[in-house]
Protein backbone atom coordinates (compact mmCIF):
# COMPACT_ATOMS: atom_id res chain seq x y z
CA UNK A 1 0.00 0.00 0.00
CA UNK A 2 1.35 3.42 -1.00
CA UNK A 3 0.43 6.93 0.10
CA UNK A 4 0.20 9.83 -2.36
CA UNK A 5 0.12 13.38 -1.03
CA UNK A 6 -1.00 16.14 -3.38
CA UNK A 7 -0.36 19.75 -2.36
CA UNK A 8 -1.92 22.70 -4.18
CA UNK A 9 0.39 25.65 -3.56
CA UNK A 10 -0.76 29.25 -3.34
CA UNK A 11 1.02 32.39 -2.26
CA UNK A 12 -0.64 32.39 1.18
CA UNK A 13 -2.04 28.88 1.69
CA UNK A 14 -1.52 25.19 1.03
CA UNK A 15 -4.33 22.74 0.28
CA UNK A 16 -3.37 19.10 0.75
CA UNK A 17 -4.98 15.74 0.17
CA UNK A 18 -3.63 12.21 0.56
CA UNK A 19 -4.87 9.11 -1.28
CA UNK A 20 -3.77 5.52 -0.83
CA UNK A 21 -3.34 2.93 -3.57
CA UNK A 22 -7.07 2.10 -3.39
CA UNK A 23 -7.97 5.75 -4.01
CA UNK A 24 -9.23 6.16 -0.45
CA UNK A 25 -8.90 9.70 0.92
CA UNK A 26 -6.73 9.32 4.02
CA UNK A 27 -6.75 12.97 5.04
CA UNK A 28 -7.43 16.38 3.56
CA UNK A 29 -7.06 19.94 4.77
CA UNK A 30 -5.89 23.49 4.34
CA UNK A 31 -3.09 25.42 6.02
CA UNK A 32 -0.95 28.51 5.63
CA UNK A 33 2.05 28.64 3.31
CA UNK A 34 4.64 29.20 6.00
CA UNK A 35 6.74 27.14 8.40
CA UNK A 36 3.79 26.43 10.72
CA UNK A 37 1.71 25.21 7.79
CA UNK A 38 4.48 22.91 6.55
CA UNK A 39 4.87 21.48 10.07
CA UNK A 40 1.11 20.83 10.17
CA UNK A 41 1.33 18.79 6.96
CA UNK A 42 4.31 16.91 8.37
CA UNK A 43 2.49 16.05 11.60
CA UNK A 44 -0.56 14.90 9.63
CA UNK A 45 1.63 12.54 7.59
CA UNK A 46 3.36 11.20 10.71
CA UNK A 47 0.00 10.60 12.41
CA UNK A 48 -1.28 8.70 9.38
CA UNK A 49 1.80 6.48 9.24
CA UNK A 50 1.38 5.54 12.92
CA UNK A 51 -1.96 3.87 12.18
CA UNK A 52 -1.21 2.51 8.70
CA UNK A 53 1.89 1.01 7.14
CA UNK A 54 2.88 2.34 3.72
CA UNK A 55 5.62 0.89 1.56
CA UNK A 56 6.10 4.12 -0.34
CA UNK A 57 5.12 7.75 0.35
CA UNK A 58 5.18 10.31 -2.45
CA UNK A 59 4.40 14.01 -2.17
CA UNK A 60 3.86 16.14 -5.25
CA UNK A 61 3.17 19.77 -6.00
CA UNK A 62 3.13 21.92 -9.10
CA UNK A 63 6.04 24.15 -10.02
CA UNK A 64 4.54 27.52 -9.10
CA UNK A 65 7.38 30.02 -9.44
CA UNK A 66 8.83 30.78 -5.97
CA UNK A 67 5.74 29.74 -3.98
CA UNK A 68 6.45 26.00 -3.96
CA UNK A 69 10.15 26.32 -3.08
CA UNK A 70 9.87 26.50 0.72
CA UNK A 71 7.27 23.74 1.31
CA UNK A 72 9.03 21.53 -1.24
CA UNK A 73 12.42 22.01 0.43
CA UNK A 74 11.00 21.54 3.94
CA UNK A 75 9.37 18.20 3.10
CA UNK A 76 12.39 16.98 1.14
CA UNK A 77 14.90 17.77 3.91
CA UNK A 78 12.93 16.90 7.07
CA UNK A 79 14.70 14.02 8.83
CA UNK A 80 11.53 12.41 10.25
CA UNK A 81 9.83 12.35 6.86
CA UNK A 82 12.97 11.06 5.18
CA UNK A 83 13.08 8.24 7.71
CA UNK A 84 9.71 7.18 6.27
CA UNK A 85 11.17 7.20 2.76
CA UNK A 86 9.16 10.21 1.59
CA UNK A 87 10.02 11.38 -1.93
CA UNK A 88 9.04 14.85 -3.13
CA UNK A 89 8.28 15.44 -6.80
CA UNK A 90 7.73 18.67 -8.71
CA UNK A 91 4.93 18.29 -11.26
CA UNK A 92 4.79 20.16 -14.55
CA UNK A 93 1.64 22.37 -14.49
CA UNK A 94 1.08 21.45 -18.15
CA UNK A 95 0.66 17.80 -17.15
CA UNK A 96 -1.62 18.45 -14.16
CA UNK A 97 -3.78 20.84 -16.20
CA UNK A 98 -4.49 18.26 -18.89
CA UNK A 99 -5.06 15.57 -16.25
CA UNK A 100 -7.67 17.73 -14.51
CA UNK A 101 -9.60 18.08 -17.78
CA UNK A 102 -10.45 14.37 -17.56
CA UNK A 103 -12.82 15.14 -14.68
CA UNK A 104 -15.99 17.22 -14.29
CA UNK A 105 -15.40 18.15 -10.66
CA UNK A 106 -15.06 21.88 -11.17
CA UNK A 107 -12.04 23.79 -9.93
CA UNK A 108 -11.21 24.65 -6.34
CA UNK A 109 -7.94 24.47 -4.45
CA UNK A 110 -9.15 21.42 -2.51
CA UNK A 111 -10.14 19.64 -5.74
CA UNK A 112 -6.77 20.53 -7.30
CA UNK A 113 -4.94 18.97 -4.35
CA UNK A 114 -6.96 15.76 -4.67
CA UNK A 115 -6.34 15.60 -8.41
CA UNK A 116 -2.61 16.05 -7.86
CA UNK A 117 -2.65 13.11 -5.45
CA UNK A 118 -4.60 11.08 -8.00
CA UNK A 119 -2.09 12.00 -10.69
CA UNK A 120 0.72 10.71 -8.48
CA UNK A 121 -1.26 7.52 -7.87
CA UNK A 122 -1.79 6.89 -11.58
CA UNK A 123 1.80 7.63 -12.51
CA UNK A 124 4.43 9.50 -10.45
CA UNK A 125 5.32 12.10 -13.05
CA UNK A 126 8.10 14.57 -12.48
CA UNK A 127 11.65 14.58 -11.20
CA UNK A 128 12.65 14.15 -7.53
CA UNK A 129 13.82 17.30 -5.80
CA UNK A 130 17.54 18.02 -5.45
CA UNK A 131 18.07 17.83 -1.70
CA UNK A 132 21.51 19.30 -1.08
CA UNK A 133 21.81 22.96 -0.12
CA UNK A 134 24.80 23.61 -2.38
CA UNK A 135 22.67 22.86 -5.46
CA UNK A 136 19.99 25.30 -4.32
CA UNK A 137 22.55 28.03 -3.54
CA UNK A 138 24.21 27.59 -6.93
CA UNK A 139 20.85 27.47 -8.67
CA UNK A 140 19.82 30.87 -7.33
CA UNK A 141 22.98 32.43 -8.79
CA UNK A 142 22.85 30.73 -12.18
CA UNK A 143 19.14 31.38 -12.67
CA UNK A 144 19.46 35.07 -11.85
CA UNK A 145 22.39 35.25 -14.26
CA UNK A 146 20.14 33.77 -16.94
CA UNK A 147 17.54 36.48 -16.32
CA UNK A 148 20.18 39.22 -16.44
CA UNK A 149 21.46 37.88 -19.77
CA UNK A 150 17.90 37.95 -21.13
CA UNK A 151 17.46 41.53 -19.93
CA UNK A 152 20.72 42.55 -21.58
CA UNK A 153 19.67 40.88 -24.84
CA UNK A 154 16.38 42.79 -24.77
CA UNK A 155 18.20 46.04 -24.02
CA UNK A 156 20.60 45.47 -26.91
CA UNK A 157 17.70 44.80 -29.28
CA UNK A 158 16.00 48.04 -28.21
CA UNK A 159 19.32 49.85 -28.59
CA UNK A 160 19.75 48.55 -32.15
CA UNK A 161 16.18 49.46 -33.07
CA UNK A 162 16.70 53.05 -31.96
CA UNK A 163 20.15 53.16 -33.55
CA UNK A 164 18.47 52.35 -36.86
CA UNK A 165 16.39 55.51 -36.47
CA UNK A 166 19.51 57.54 -35.70
CA UNK A 167 21.86 56.13 -38.33
CA UNK A 168 20.27 53.28 -40.24
CA UNK A 169 23.43 52.06 -42.05
CA UNK A 170 25.91 52.23 -39.16
CA UNK A 171 25.57 48.64 -37.94
CA UNK A 172 25.88 47.38 -41.52
CA UNK A 173 28.99 49.42 -42.35
CA UNK A 174 30.94 49.01 -39.10
CA UNK A 175 33.69 46.34 -39.12
CA UNK A 176 33.33 46.07 -35.32
CA UNK A 177 30.54 45.69 -32.78
CA UNK A 178 28.42 48.71 -31.90
CA UNK A 179 28.42 47.49 -28.29
CA UNK A 180 32.12 48.15 -27.74
CA UNK A 181 32.90 50.75 -25.09
CA UNK A 182 34.30 53.28 -27.57
CA UNK A 183 31.48 52.91 -30.07
CA UNK A 184 28.76 53.21 -27.43
CA UNK A 185 30.44 56.34 -26.08
CA UNK A 186 30.49 57.81 -29.56
CA UNK A 187 26.92 56.80 -30.42
CA UNK A 188 25.39 58.13 -27.21
CA UNK A 189 26.91 61.61 -27.59
CA UNK A 190 29.04 61.31 -24.48
CA UNK A 191 32.16 62.54 -26.27
CA UNK A 192 31.36 63.26 -29.89
CA UNK A 193 28.11 63.03 -31.85
CA UNK A 194 27.90 61.03 -35.05
CA UNK A 195 27.33 64.20 -37.05
CA UNK A 196 30.39 65.82 -35.51
CA UNK A 197 32.39 62.66 -36.18
CA UNK A 198 31.47 62.78 -39.87
CA UNK A 199 32.66 66.39 -40.05
CA UNK A 200 36.09 65.64 -38.55
CA UNK A 201 39.10 65.02 -40.80
CA UNK A 202 39.89 61.32 -41.08
CA UNK A 203 43.16 61.44 -39.14
CA UNK A 204 41.55 63.36 -36.25
CA UNK A 205 38.68 60.87 -36.06
CA UNK A 206 41.16 57.97 -36.06
CA UNK A 207 43.08 59.58 -33.19
CA UNK A 208 39.87 60.20 -31.25
CA UNK A 209 38.72 56.59 -31.69
CA UNK A 210 42.08 55.27 -30.50
CA UNK A 211 41.80 57.45 -27.40
CA UNK A 212 38.29 56.18 -26.67
CA UNK A 213 39.36 52.56 -27.19
CA UNK A 214 42.68 52.98 -25.34
CA UNK A 215 44.52 51.87 -28.46
CA UNK A 216 42.60 48.58 -28.78
CA UNK A 217 41.16 49.16 -32.25
CA UNK A 218 42.95 46.85 -34.68
CA UNK A 219 42.14 49.04 -37.67
CA UNK A 220 40.88 52.38 -36.40
CA UNK A 221 41.07 53.91 -39.87
CA UNK A 222 38.62 51.35 -41.27
CA UNK A 223 36.24 52.10 -38.39
CA UNK A 224 36.55 55.84 -38.98
CA UNK A 225 35.83 55.45 -42.69
CA UNK A 226 32.80 53.26 -41.90
CA UNK A 227 31.42 55.89 -39.50
CA UNK A 228 31.82 58.63 -42.11
CA UNK A 229 30.24 56.52 -44.84
CA UNK A 230 27.31 55.44 -42.63
CA UNK A 231 26.65 59.00 -41.48
CA UNK A 232 26.64 60.29 -45.06
CA UNK A 233 24.37 57.54 -46.42
CA UNK A 234 21.82 57.41 -43.58
CA UNK A 235 18.48 59.19 -43.53
CA UNK A 236 18.35 62.56 -41.81
CA UNK A 237 16.12 63.22 -38.81
CA UNK A 238 14.77 66.50 -37.53
CA UNK A 239 16.48 67.95 -34.48
CA UNK A 240 13.51 67.18 -32.22
CA UNK A 241 13.47 63.50 -33.22
CA UNK A 242 17.26 63.26 -33.10
CA UNK A 243 17.35 64.58 -29.52
CA UNK A 244 14.67 62.08 -28.45
CA UNK A 245 16.45 59.13 -30.05
CA UNK A 246 19.81 60.19 -28.59
CA UNK A 247 18.23 60.29 -25.12
CA UNK A 248 16.83 56.79 -25.57
CA UNK A 249 20.18 55.48 -26.82
CA UNK A 250 21.91 56.92 -23.76
CA UNK A 251 19.38 55.23 -21.44
CA UNK A 252 19.88 51.82 -23.04
CA UNK A 253 23.65 52.26 -23.19
CA UNK A 254 23.76 52.87 -19.43
CA UNK A 255 21.45 49.91 -18.85
CA UNK A 256 23.65 47.60 -20.94
CA UNK A 257 26.77 48.72 -19.06
CA UNK A 258 25.04 48.19 -15.70
CA UNK A 259 23.77 44.71 -16.64
CA UNK A 260 27.19 43.74 -17.94
CA UNK A 261 28.76 44.68 -14.60
CA UNK A 262 26.11 42.74 -12.66
CA UNK A 263 26.68 39.65 -14.80
CA UNK A 264 30.42 39.92 -14.15
CA UNK A 265 29.74 40.08 -10.39
CA UNK A 266 27.62 36.92 -10.56
CA UNK A 267 30.20 35.18 -12.75
CA UNK A 268 32.89 35.91 -10.17
CA UNK A 269 30.75 34.54 -7.32
CA UNK A 270 29.76 31.45 -9.29
CA UNK A 271 33.41 30.77 -10.17
CA UNK A 272 34.45 31.03 -6.52
CA UNK A 273 31.77 28.54 -5.43
CA UNK A 274 32.50 26.20 -8.33
CA UNK A 275 36.08 25.46 -7.30
CA UNK A 276 34.85 23.28 -4.40
CA UNK A 277 32.37 21.23 -6.45
CA UNK A 278 33.70 17.98 -7.91
CA UNK A 279 30.86 17.67 -10.44
CA UNK A 280 31.65 21.11 -11.84
CA UNK A 281 35.33 20.20 -12.03
CA UNK A 282 34.40 17.15 -14.10
CA UNK A 283 32.53 19.30 -16.62
CA UNK A 284 35.19 22.02 -16.80
CA UNK A 285 37.63 19.35 -17.98
CA UNK A 286 35.79 19.55 -21.31
CA UNK A 287 37.43 22.17 -23.58
CA UNK A 288 35.06 25.10 -23.96
CA UNK A 289 33.02 24.59 -20.78
CA UNK A 290 33.94 27.19 -18.19
CA UNK A 291 32.91 27.25 -14.53
CA UNK A 292 29.78 29.36 -15.19
CA UNK A 293 28.25 27.06 -17.82
CA UNK A 294 29.28 23.99 -15.82
CA UNK A 295 27.70 25.45 -12.68
CA UNK A 296 24.46 26.15 -14.55
CA UNK A 297 24.27 22.55 -15.77
CA UNK A 298 25.12 21.01 -12.39
CA UNK A 299 22.77 23.32 -10.47
CA UNK A 300 19.78 22.31 -12.60
CA UNK A 301 20.69 18.62 -12.78
CA UNK A 302 21.23 18.28 -9.04
CA UNK A 303 22.11 14.73 -8.08
CA UNK A 304 22.62 12.74 -11.26
CA UNK A 305 20.90 9.80 -9.53
CA UNK A 306 17.59 11.62 -10.06
CA UNK A 307 17.72 10.55 -13.72
CA UNK A 308 17.76 6.91 -14.90
CA UNK A 309 19.69 7.74 -18.09
CA UNK A 310 20.68 10.53 -20.45
CA UNK A 311 17.38 10.49 -22.35
CA UNK A 312 15.57 11.54 -19.16
CA UNK A 313 17.99 14.47 -18.74
CA UNK A 314 17.38 15.52 -22.34
CA UNK A 315 13.61 15.38 -21.89
CA UNK A 316 13.91 17.26 -18.59
CA UNK A 317 15.81 20.00 -20.43
CA UNK A 318 13.33 20.08 -23.30
CA UNK A 319 15.86 18.70 -25.79
CA UNK A 320 13.58 15.96 -27.08
CA UNK A 321 11.79 15.37 -30.37
CA UNK A 322 8.74 13.20 -29.80
CA UNK A 323 7.52 10.86 -32.59
CA UNK A 324 4.19 11.54 -34.28
CA UNK A 325 2.42 8.83 -36.23
CA UNK A 326 -1.11 7.69 -36.93
CA UNK A 327 -1.87 4.52 -38.86
CA UNK A 328 0.49 4.45 -41.82
CA UNK A 329 1.18 8.19 -41.60
CA UNK A 330 4.47 9.14 -39.99
CA UNK A 331 5.44 12.79 -39.64
CA UNK A 332 8.91 13.40 -41.01
CA UNK A 333 9.49 16.75 -39.30
CA UNK A 334 9.00 16.42 -35.55
CA UNK A 335 9.29 19.72 -33.64
CA UNK A 336 11.21 19.96 -30.39
CA UNK A 337 9.05 19.73 -27.29
CA UNK A 338 8.18 23.11 -25.79
CA UNK A 339 8.23 21.73 -22.28
CA UNK A 340 11.25 21.27 -20.06
CA UNK A 341 13.65 23.19 -17.85
CA UNK A 342 14.52 26.41 -19.69
CA UNK A 343 17.53 27.12 -17.46
CA UNK A 344 19.16 23.73 -18.06
CA UNK A 345 18.44 24.02 -21.78
CA UNK A 346 20.03 27.47 -21.92
CA UNK A 347 23.28 26.37 -20.25
CA UNK A 348 23.50 23.19 -22.34
CA UNK A 349 23.03 25.12 -25.58
CA UNK A 350 25.52 27.82 -24.58
CA UNK A 351 28.05 25.17 -23.52
CA UNK A 352 27.58 23.30 -26.81
CA UNK A 353 28.11 26.52 -28.76
CA UNK A 354 31.38 27.03 -26.90
CA UNK A 355 32.60 23.43 -27.15
CA UNK A 356 32.26 23.32 -30.94
CA UNK A 357 35.03 25.91 -31.18
CA UNK A 358 37.51 23.75 -29.26
CA UNK A 359 36.60 20.08 -29.73
CA UNK A 360 36.97 18.62 -33.23
CA UNK A 361 34.30 15.93 -32.63
CA UNK A 362 31.61 18.43 -31.74
CA UNK A 363 32.84 20.79 -34.45
CA UNK A 364 32.34 18.12 -37.11
CA UNK A 365 28.93 17.19 -35.73
CA UNK A 366 27.83 20.83 -35.73
CA UNK A 367 28.92 21.38 -39.35
CA UNK A 368 27.24 18.15 -40.42
CA UNK A 369 23.90 19.28 -38.96
CA UNK A 370 24.46 22.81 -40.26
CA UNK A 371 24.73 21.59 -43.87
CA UNK A 372 21.67 19.33 -43.70
CA UNK A 373 19.04 22.08 -44.05
CA UNK A 374 18.71 25.39 -45.92
CA UNK A 375 16.89 27.32 -43.14
CA UNK A 376 17.56 27.99 -39.44
CA UNK A 377 20.90 26.25 -39.87
CA UNK A 378 22.81 27.55 -36.85
CA UNK A 379 19.86 27.32 -34.46
CA UNK A 380 19.06 23.75 -35.48
CA UNK A 381 22.69 22.63 -35.50
CA UNK A 382 23.53 24.07 -32.09
CA UNK A 383 20.43 22.60 -30.42
CA UNK A 384 21.25 19.16 -31.85
CA UNK A 385 24.84 19.59 -30.67
CA UNK A 386 23.48 20.36 -27.20
CA UNK A 387 21.50 17.12 -27.33
CA UNK A 388 24.71 15.27 -28.14
CA UNK A 389 26.42 17.04 -25.24
CA UNK A 390 23.82 15.64 -22.81
CA UNK A 391 25.29 12.15 -23.29
CA UNK A 392 28.76 13.37 -22.36
CA UNK A 393 27.47 15.31 -19.35
CA UNK A 394 25.59 12.27 -18.05
CA UNK A 395 28.64 9.99 -18.32
CA UNK A 396 31.03 12.45 -16.67
CA UNK A 397 28.70 13.20 -13.76
CA UNK A 398 27.58 9.62 -13.17
CA UNK A 399 31.11 8.21 -13.25
CA UNK A 400 32.76 11.25 -11.60
CA UNK A 401 35.43 11.27 -14.28
CA UNK A 402 37.30 13.87 -16.30
CA UNK A 403 36.97 14.28 -20.03
CA UNK A 404 39.52 12.58 -22.28
CA UNK A 405 39.31 13.83 -25.88
CA UNK A 406 38.98 11.02 -28.43
CA UNK A 407 41.86 10.46 -30.81
CA UNK A 408 41.08 12.05 -34.16
CA UNK A 409 42.04 9.92 -37.13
Amino acid sequence: MNLYLGIDVGKNKLDFCALDSDQRCCFQGETTNDLNGAIKIKQTVLTETQTHHYEKITAGMEATSVYNFHPMTFLAEDSELQALGLSVITINPYTSHHFSQLFNDGKTDAIDAKQLADLLRVEPLGTPVARQENYVALQRLTRERYHLVKQMTDSKNHFLNNLYYRCNTLERELPTSVFGSAMMTLITDEELTLDEAAALPLDELVTHLQQLAHGKFGDAEAVAKAIKKATRSSYRLSKVVTDSVDEILAVYANEIRMLKKQIQVLDKTITQISTQNTDINCLTSVPGIGPVYAAGIVAENGQIERFPDESHIAKYAGLAWLPHESGTSVRQATPRTRKGNQYLRYYLVEAANSIRRYDITYQRYYHKKYEEVPKYRHRRAIVLTARKLVRLVEVLLRNHQFYIPPKVV
